[in-house]
């Protein structure tokens, strides 16, 4: 892989962070039953972001949970006999919630759905919402992220990478050639 360019530095992803937490709040008529669940690994990352936004913005603690989706992939036995796993977590009741779903990419929306087949494991929340950082086209699904951080159309030959401080020691977007 060869990287073709840094498309979002921390700056602009904390700019996108904040204008998606705005567009939470106003097509939630606030946040009264809001809830954030992070897609392991970096989507638990952005999740976070948009927590700790909705606390500045508007003065409340949103819950926030993770979700692990690898055995819900429907190209499970196509990645590996053992899959290795994450940790879900949720820590509130989703039954009857708003729950907003978050990740770093949408792709072919194999992973949205995963998820969602996930949460449905836990409860049935009342609406379900995805936000995503970057979204780079090629849907196989008919999946449509409610928030985007940045619309960055790609060939198939392109990988998108999120680094986050957490587990990067940097936090960009980055373009690969492959």
């Amino acid at each position: 892989m060869k990287l073709k360019s840094i498309i979002m530095d921390e700056a602009a992803i904390r700019r996108s962070m904040t204008r998606i937490t705005h567009e939470i709040i106003e097509k939630n008529n606030g946040t009264e039953d809001l809830c954030l669940l992070g897609i392991q690994r970096r989507g638990v990352s952005l999740a976070a972001m948009l927590q700790e936004n909705l606390r500045r913005f508007e003065g409340v603690n949103i819950p926030l949970g993770s979700v692990d989706i690898s055995l819900y992939r429907d190209d499970l036995t196509e990645l590996s006999d053992l899959p290795e796993t994450g940790k879900t977590h949720i820590p509130f009741e989703i039954q009857g919630k708003k729950l907003i779903i978050v990740d770093d990419v949408i792709y072919t929306g194999r992973t949205a759905r995963a998820a969602l087949e996930a949460v449905f494991h836990y409860g049935r929340p009342r609406l379900i919402q995805l936000a995503v950082l970057v979204d780079r086209g090629h849907r196989e699904l008919p999946i449509r992220p409610d928030y985007v951080g940045k619309n960055l159309p790609t060939s198939h030959s392109e990988m998108i990478s999120v680094l986050v401080e957490e587990f990067d020691g940097k936090t960009e977007v980055d373009l690969y050639q492959l």
